[in-house]
This record gives C-alpha cells, structure tokens and sequence, in this order.
C-alpha cells in the first residue's frame, strides 16, 4: 500500500480525518495560496511557508488541504493524510461532495500568488519559480494511483472551466478553477509532469535552503530522507573535510547541516549553482563515497595479483590498489583469517599468508595456495562476502 504520509514531508496533523466516496476516481487538485493580491506594476513580497503552516494548521485549517508546498526551497508540510478529505473546496450541500468524492482526492497549496517579490525577484506565475520538490510530490500522489491527465486540461492561464460529468467519472488532476461548486480562478500555470525529475533549473534564492529529494540506486537523499545510506554519506563528509554545519551526527535522518556539507563538498568539485545546491547528484555522491550505497562493489584480479607481488616488497603499509585490498582483507577478517588490525589497504606478507590458508581451505595446494589470487579462489571469496570479480 502507498505511504498515507509523504516521505520527506513535514508531518502536521490536523486531525478531524474523515473518509473519501470511494465510487468516484482519484484525483488531486492544484491550488496556489493567492494569499496577496499584486500586480506586474505593483507586486507584493512572498508570504513565507511557515506562515501559511501557521495558518493551515491553526486559524485556517477549516480550509486546510492535505500539502502545503514551497516551490522556491522544496519544503513541503502534511496535514491530513492521503486517505482522508481535506477541506480547501468549497462544498455545497446537496451537491457533489467535493473534497471527498474520489477514491483520493489529494489537494496541493503551492505557497504562491502571481507577481509575487521574493529577494528582490518578481515571479508571475507559479511555473517562473523553481518548482523546488515538485518531482517528489508528484511521485508520492501518482503512487496513489492518480493518473497523470488533466481531463479538462493543463491550467496554463487563470480560465475557469467546469463540467460536472467529467470532474464526477475521469480520474486524474484538477485545477481549482475545473471543480464545481467552486468560484476561484487559481492556480494558472502549472508544472509539467515531464518536469522536476532532475534537480531545479536554478539555486535556491539566496538565503534558502534546498529541501527537495532524488532518489540514486533506489535510495533517497536529501532533506528527510532517512536510513543508514543517510549517515553513510555523513561520515563520509566528515572524513573529507567537509563537516563544519553538523553541531550534532551525522545521523540517519538527512537534515540542513547534511545539505550545506554536501554544497561545499560540491564546490570543491567544481559544481555552481543549481548542481551546487547540496542535494547529491550520481556522479558526485559515487565520487564521494567510491560507489553507491547497495551496489556490490568489484575488485579486479590483475589488480589484486598485482598488490600481492608489489606490496610485501615495497615497505611497511605499501598500498599499490589500497580501496580494493581493503574489500578481499575485510572478507579474510569475516573469514577468521585476518587480524582486523591489518585491514589496511596493503596487501602485504600477512595478507598474503591469509589469503594462501583462504586457498588451502578451497582445497588448492602446492605452488596454487601461494597466497596470490586466481580468478576462482577470489570469485569464491566474492561470492561469500558480497563482491563481484573482474579481470
């Protein structure tokens, strides 16, 4: 069954859940704050996020949807869960019964109105901003089984269009302005569902934060993103030299301080702007950690062969292929034939000598228990302890 709260969503229930009419399809519905009224001649400054939380959850919530979304930073606050009503229609008596009729009916705030002023920026209409989130958002309402259609059609303008018969048998996405009983002309333009995969076209205004997710090899990162996957890259961070924002971890729940880590581990790379923004991207987040979270990683035989004649004889801690020794001389530990102490990257006499009884054990004798690695003995060793052989 989907999640009944979006991951990666600020959780303020509301309470007062109430079930949906479950005859009708699953739909969402658009709606924009429109909270100030401007204009291209007079525009007004942007109403924060945690002010229309404040409000959706205190004076406003008989008008309360179930998301309230900050398309400049990605932010996003839950009030009801997916499988209750929300309140933010209006509903006539007697008529169609229009925050519940559908199997969902998953209504969206996008904390915006037109011409609105933020840092010293007039954005116009919804689709100027930065759609910070919208991917995720999408993601979590299509997993609900809403379809990707808009049975009256994408909102481009602020045109109102209704039609009872299709808002009661079409499943799908609805703008405030498409839902009977109801007057408003919100939201205009709205985000494409082809649009918001990737990371946003530009950084966070300044100030900001970036609070929106992606997901690398199944997994999630970004703000509220949770697992140890989260505090694997924390770790990591921290190793590199780029750990100054944490008063506290890293821990397994992705935060403000995991973001701001991971843009300056991105600058030092070179990334600006948007790919800067401390939200991870495949390419950095692999060079950071050598490979992804959940991907097996892989050691080379020529590499291996290479470290056992090279390294005995080149000092004490000689590394020639360091990352992937370390991976054959943590399984040799597993194994019970390696102090742990020497898990360091050198394939070395003590090594050598592991790996010769790792042979031995396999059954090989003689001049083939010599402790340097054949395809067969460290695919075997692969195999056992999670890593997959090349030449």
């Amino acid at each position: 069954m989907p999640e009944l709260w979006m991951p990666g969503a600020e959780r303020h229930d509301v309470g007062d859940h109430a079930p949906t009419d479950q005859q009708y399809p699953p739909r969402a519905i658009a709606h924009i704050t429109w909270d100030r009224d401007a204009s291209p001649a007079a525009p007004q400054d942007w109403v924060p996020f945690d002010d229309l939380v404040s409000y959706f959850t205190g004076s406003g919530r008989g008008d309360a949807p179930h998301l309230v979304w900050d398309p400049f930073s990605g932010r996003i606050a839950q009030l009801f869960p997916a499988d209750s009503r929300s309140k933010s229609l209006v509903d006539d008596a007697g008529g169609t019964r229009t925050n519940r009729a559908g199997a969902v009916v998953i209504q969206i705030e996008a904390v915006f109105f037109p011409n609105c002023r933020r840092n010293g920026r007039v954005y116009g209409v919804l689709t100027d901003t930065p759609c910070a989130g919208w991917d995720r958002l999408h993601a979590w309402i299509a997993s609900w089984g809403v379809p990707d259609v808009w049975p009256m059609g994408r909102p481009v303008d602020f045109t109102s269009r209704r039609d009872e018969y299709t808002w009661e048998t079409r499943g799908g996405w609805y703008a405030h302005a498409h839902v009977p009983e109801n007057d408003h002309q919100d939201p205009g333009p709205w985000p494409d569902f082809s649009t918001g995969s990737p990371p946003p076209s530009q950084p966070p205004p300044d100030g900001e934060i970036a609070r929106y997710q992606v997901t690398i090899g199944g997994l999630r990162y970004g703000y509220g993103a949770h697992g140890e996957h989260v505090t694997l890259v924390g770790r990591a961070l921290v190793a590199a030299g780029f750990g100054r924002h944490y008063t506290s971890g890293p821990g397994p729940d992705w935060t403000d301080a995991d973001t701001l880590n991971y843009a300056d581990y991105q600058r030092s790379l070179g990334y600006t702007g948007a790919a800067a923004d401390g939200v991870p991207g495949e390419a950095s987040l692999r060079r950071l950690l050598g490979r992804l979270p959940g991907e097996r990683p892989a050691v080379s035989v020529a590499h291996l062969v290479a470290a056992a004649r090279t390294d005995p004889g080149g000092g004490q801690g000689h590394r020639t292929y360091g990352t992937e020794v370390k991976i054959v001389e943590q399984a040799l530990v597993d194994e019970g034939l390696l102090d742990p102490a020497w898990v360091d990257g050198s394939f070395g006499t003590r090594t050598v000598t592991a790996y010769a009884a790792w042979q031995r054990r396999l059954g090989y004798t003689g001049s083939a228990a010599d402790g340097i690695p054949g395809h067969g003995s460290l695919s075997r060793l692969g195999d056992a302890h999670g890593f997959i052989v090349t030449e």
